[in-house]
């Protein structure tokens, strides 16, 4: 019964597929880098929407995260730092809950004029959706969200309560996951679909801050020669190499 099952969701998952690429070329056609997450967010809250989930989208308020173990600091303003969640509530609690967890915001996209197209005019070549923010990481959030279309296609609905999280502030911080875990989203269990080469992993990489304050004299370059500031430069370097040695 249980292969049986598989087969019906995997089957549900391969018919939707053509839809799932387009929603996911729309989808990056939205430029959420870091402060410009908005319109990517509304259209996220609106898919949710539409699938009947309950929809919460609330501005982070770094005053509420900043004393807790995970927050990292802000690098700008976070007036526009805008969390959606969709809730699946279920009839009955006879499963284990979840978290599916994605962030929209997406790394700048650098010089244009190293692009071969415009980086959000998302296209397909030879079977892959070329986007900035295609991979990192829309089309997990996108895959999470056509996994629940598919078991609605399938006449099945969770058995547990799932969070549906598109989150910002990941490629900065990871403020927007700790907001939502402040929010009161938690689960038994959360799903992050990060394009690590399809491997289920229970951990990653995390980031470690720190300042560097070398003393100096103040002096004009034409006063010092190169041998010292070059002297200079090398203990900044020596600082960065025990850093990553750490």
């Amino acid at each position: 019964m249980q292969d049986d099952l598989n087969t019906r969701v995997c089957a549900a998952v391969d018919a939707a597929f053509d839809a799932q690429v387009a929603f996911l070329a729309e989808l990056t056609a939205h430029p959420s880098t870091r402060g410009n997450e908005q319109s990517a967010q509304d259209f996220m809250a609106r898919e949710l929407a539409a699938r009947g989930l309950a929809v919460d989208c609330w501005q982070i308020d770094v005053a509420d995260i900043q004393h807790l173990p995970g927050f990292s600091p802000v690098l700008g303003p976070h007036e526009d730092a805008v969390n959606v969640v969709g809730t699946h509530r279920a009839r009955s609690q006879t499963g284990r809950s979840l978290i599916l967890n994605g962030h929209i915001d997406v790394v700048p996209e650098g010089p244009l004029d190293m692009w071969d197209s415009p980086p959000f005019e998302p296209r397909i070549q030879d079977g892959w959706l070329y986007g900035r923010g295609g991979g990192d990481m829309k089309a997990g959030l996108v895959s999470n969200l056509f996994a629940l279309d598919a078991l609605a296609a399938c006449g099945l609905a969770p058995a547990a309560d799932v969070f549906y999280q598109s989150v910002v502030e990941e490629e900065c911080t990871g403020n927007g996951a700790l907001a939502c875990l402040v929010r009161g989203y938690t689960a038994d269990a959360a799903l992050i679909p990060e394009p690590f080469a399809e491997t289920l992993v229970t951990a990653q990489l995390g980031v470690l801050w720190f300042q560097v304050h070398l003393k100096g004299l103040p002096k004009a370059p034409w006063t010092c020669g190169t041998a010292r500031r070059l002297n200079r430069a090398s203990k900044m370097a020596g600082c960065t190499g025990a850093a990553a040695a750490t």
